[in-house]
């Protein structure tokens, strides 16, 4: 009886999955081997988790021993295509429990409507959503690029009540359910939804107003940097941005991210520094998520 598990083992209640499995496994001698990836995500009461071509046979298996580490699980999906598309999406496919891909995330002590099926989430960037909003200074207005379902807006406005953040995706099904979580998470007038393209709508309604520019979509971040600019009041302001680098360490990786962003700024004739940056998570061989403060000076 062989068991391979992917990553880095993930501890839950004491016991990490790769031992969960194995009591499962041997209870179950017909099954020579299964390979899961260790690492998986938790997403109010869904997991979700990436299988191999050799361990779909025994998903149930894996999703079992999955909701055996929490006893607060429904539904285990499995990841059956990469994030692709405009919206950063993946298919996904019921491997145990309830068939659903809806949820309520709670975070930081709020809480998230979600359909893991039409809006992008992760719930890894947890961590960054506290870091930015304690930030954060009274009576701040920010503009959120590429928003979501408003978790980074809403942390902000429950942490700065009197905060200000024009929130916008250009995902419909993200913009819904963002609506849903300013009711519940009662930050109306706080968090303003907003549907569409944050590039042309920066340049139609939200030009030198903010104090602080989010932008956590690593893929567009560079590309839509000069948008962010306009949206910082003349005197200058915060742009927190993500994105993606390709490197063997990770301190290459910062470098090459740094090195992007000023030659950027060189093009637009703009003073700032780089306070602070540092690599969030890998997220693939040798590929880096790296997050940047810049500090524009006016």
């Amino acid at each position: 009886m062989l068991l391979n598990v992917f990553s880095t083992p993930r501890s839950i209640e004491g016991e990490s999955l790769r031992k969960r499995l194995k009591k499962r496994l041997s209870e179950n001698t017909s099954t020579k081997t299964v390979e899961i990836y260790n690492s998986f995500d938790i997403v109010g009461d869904i997991a979700i988790v990436k299988l191999t071509e050799s361990s779909k046979e025994q998903a149930a298996l894996a999703a079992n021993a999955i909701m055996g580490c929490n006893k607060g699980l429904k539904t285990v999906l499995a990841q059956a295509s990469k994030i692709q598309g405009e919206f950063r999406l993946r298919n996904l496919v019921c491997i145990g429990g309830e068939d659903k891909t809806v949820t309520t995330h709670r975070e930081h002590g709020c809480f998230f409507n979600v359909d893991l099926e039409k809006c992008f989430f992760s719930p890894r960037l947890s961590g960054e959503r506290l870091r930015i909003s304690r930030l954060v200074q009274p009576n701040e207005t920010i503009v959120n690029m590429f928003a979501g379902v408003g978790c980074f807006s809403i942390i902000i406005a429950k942490t700065v009540p009197t905060a200000k953040v024009y929130s916008i995706d250009l995902n419909p099904a993200a913009v819904e359910c963002m609506r849903k979580n300013v009711r519940v998470n009662r930050v109306f007038g706080k968090v303003l939804p907003v549907l569409g393209d944050s590039k042309a709508i920066i340049e139609a309604r939200f030009q030198h107003c903010a104090d602080r520019v989010l932008m956590p979509l690593p893929e567009k971040a560079l590309e839509y940097l000069p948008t962010a600019v306009t949206a910082l009041k003349t005197s200058g302001g915060w742009i927190h941005l993500h994105c993606f680098e390709h490197a063997i360490k990770t301190e290459e990786s910062m470098d090459q991210a740094h090195a992007k962003i000023a030659a950027e700024f060189k093009s637009l004739d703009i003073d700032f520094e780089v306070p602070f940056s540092r690599v969030v998570r890998p997220v693939g061989p040798n590929w880096h998520q790296v997050e940047v403060d810049i500090r524009v000076n006016g």
